[in-house]
């Protein structure tokens, strides 16, 4: 097809593409062996063009591996251009400055072939359950010690797998049988999305996807355009400080609106950590790109046209702009924390739009047993290594509450436990919202969750924590009360630090209070029918509601009118 694409050509073209890359994704959720991709969706599946630029994306996946992974595609196209590739070749990498931002995700590109002429390529994502080194732990120091790094280079030339790659994978991973499994899986994803690509390609005609590749890019563009043409012109400044690991960390942002971009500048944020909570600037870009797009235009498709409308800036050597051979690997502590600071600078240019803060970074449980970890045993320790995805309260909205245990701006699903207690000797005693974390206000915070975890074989097992929200809460906005700090501790009452490894001696609970998030507006103005509704339901103690909210109830529940008004003073 060599003519323009009318309207509804587009449209049809459109929504067939969007199937394509659903299809792609769910392939590898349903075909992979890791609970992060299989339960969580931590993944990202995209088609490109040939010159690196990503059309279309799957609903199912994280911005961060997502936005990410769309920048990622043109290093490969400089390190194995279109012309040298051939139909069967598949690229791979675990590079955290060409892919998405440490060694636990891998990313393979294929190439897809029409008549002998490639066409497109499909890039997938997923975190792996292990990679070797030190694990899944924030302790590291650099990139070295953070387990097997594969540069840019071939899975497989023309359909014949690279065997020697995949024993280099199998001799330095703890779980070769996932770790292998999520390869293949990725593999699997991508050919399915080109096997459906060519489908519709043939249905429709098509010899390429240049005209429909620009129409969706070019529509995009001009739709986040007219969106930021729109808004106040102007720069705002925001911070936030946040608990980090050796130090408290400043996350610092300079939001301008000029024209059809929104620039954002993260000078004045805090230098690099000694551990591997530093963050390379795509994985920056990506939850910055998110955010704003989020907060102005969620209802334009995410691809390259959209993602040039917010153009990202940071200092190397800052904690947002980590060079090689920085320590990456719990680079979503910071990551994750982008969108509440973007948040700080429109809240100004745009009040009443943003929400509050929330927990933001994922209080994700990963637990373990080993020999030399958890203790000396040796073969009599029953070894395991699993994550298992879970997250506290996000920040209320200006005319909503905040949603409890929810990972904005993640997105990833929460892991079951009956899967967990499968696959390990774990159990979880205890897993429930926990009542009073959400901030006060208007509207309420959302509230974290109250975990309890021991091993059914009474033997000691570790956490790697990395966690944010132990010091400093969620903060409200606009006059509502910050979110209850995040805690990790024994049954047995000793605190445990939140980031590192800490050890659960044998016959002791693991107990993890998620934090929740920050309240929006004054408190006093919340409806008193909702506060006695939240009372009711567990949400919050009746002495939390006369004191951070002014509502008086009965015995029965109900709201006293009388000591209500008293109490605030109406």
């Amino acid at each position: 097809m060599s003519r323009p694409l009318n309207e509804i050509e587009v449209q049809i073209l459109w929504n067939r593409l969007l199937s394509v890359v659903e299809e792609q994704a769910q392939t590898l959720v349903r075909t992979a062996f890791s609970t992060a991709a299989r339960e969580a969706g931590d993944i990202s599946a995209g088609v490109f063009d040939m010159r690196g630029r990503m059309l279309a994306q799957a609903v199912t996946g994280t911005p961060g591996h997502i936005n990410s992974m769309a920048r990622s595609v043109v290093h490969f196209l400089d390190a194995f251009p279109a012309e040298t590739l051939k139909d069967g070749d598949v690229l791979i990498t675990n590079d955290p400055w060409k892919g998405t931002g440490h060694l636990f995700d891998l990313t393979v590109v294929t190439p897809i072939f029409l008549d002998g002429v490639p066409v497109a390529l499909f890039a997938s994502t997923t975190h792996v359950v292990d990679i070797g080194g030190l694990g899944v732990s924030a302790e590291g120091r650099q990139v070295y010690h953070e387990g097997l790094y594969i540069p840019l280079m071939y899975l497989a030339r023309e359909g014949q797998m690279n065997d020697d790659l995949l024993g280099m994978v199998r001799a330095n991973v703890r779980e070769p049988v996932q770790v292998v499994g999520d390869i293949y899986a990725l593999v699997a994803c991508n050919a399915t999305g080109g096997r459906r690509l060519l489908e519709m390609m043939r249905d429709f005609r098509l010899a390429d996807l240049g005209l429909l590749g620009e129409e969706i890019i070019s529509r995009s563009r001009r739709g986040m355009a007219e969106v930021i043409a729109k808004l106040p012109q102007g720069t705002w400044s925001a911070s936030m400080t946040i608990d980090g690991f050796e130090a408290p960390v400043t996350l610092a942002a300079t939001l301008t609106i000029a024209a059809d971009r929104v620039l954002v500048d993260y000078a004045g944020t805090s230098g690099l950590s000694r551990y591997a909570i530093n963050c390379p600037i795509c994985y920056t870009e990506a939850y910055t790109s998110f955010g704003v797009k989020a907060a102005l235009a969620p209802w334009i498709p995410n691809n390259t046209g959209t993602l040039d409308a917010v153009v990202v800036t940071a200092p190397e050597n800052t904690i947002v702009n980590a060079p090689h051979p920085a320590a990456v690997y719990a680079r979503s502590v910071i990551g994750h924390m982008l969108p509440d600071v973007v948040y700080g600078c429109l809240d100004q240019a745009l009040p009443d739009t943003v929400p509050a803060e929330g927990t933001s970074s994922l209080w994700n449980l990963s637990l373990l047993a080993g020999h030399g970890l958890t203790g000396t045993e040796g073969s009599a320790v029953r070894a395991f290594n699993v994550t298992t995805f879970h997250s506290g309260g996000a920040g209320a909205r200006p005319r909503q509450d905040g949603l409890s245990a929810t990972p904005f701006p993640s997105g990833v699903r929460n892991v079951p436990v009956e899967i967990t207690e499968a696959i390990t000797p774990l159990v979880v005693w205890r897993k429930e919202l926990r009542a009073g974390s959400g901030g006060a206000g208007r509207q309420r915070g959302g509230l974290g969750q109250r975990m309890e975890i021991a091993n059914r074989d009474a033997a000691a097992f570790g956490i790697q924590a990395r966690f944010e929200r132990g010091v400093y809460p969620a903060r409200g906005r606009s006059g509502g009360a910050p979110g209850a700090k995040g805690r990790l501790s024994l049954a047995s009452g000793a605190a445990l630090p939140i980031k590192g490894l800490q050890i659960v001696p044998p016959g002791d609970r693991l107990v993890v209070e998620m934090p929740g998030g920050g309240g929006y507006g004054d408190p006093l103005a919340r409806d008193p029918a909702e506060v006695a509704r939240d009372v009711r339901y567990g949400l919050i103690a009746p002495e939390q509601a006369a004191a951070d909210y002014g509502v008086v109830l009965t015995a029965a529940g109900e709201v006293d009118a009388a000591a209500t008004a008293r109490r605030r003073g109406a």
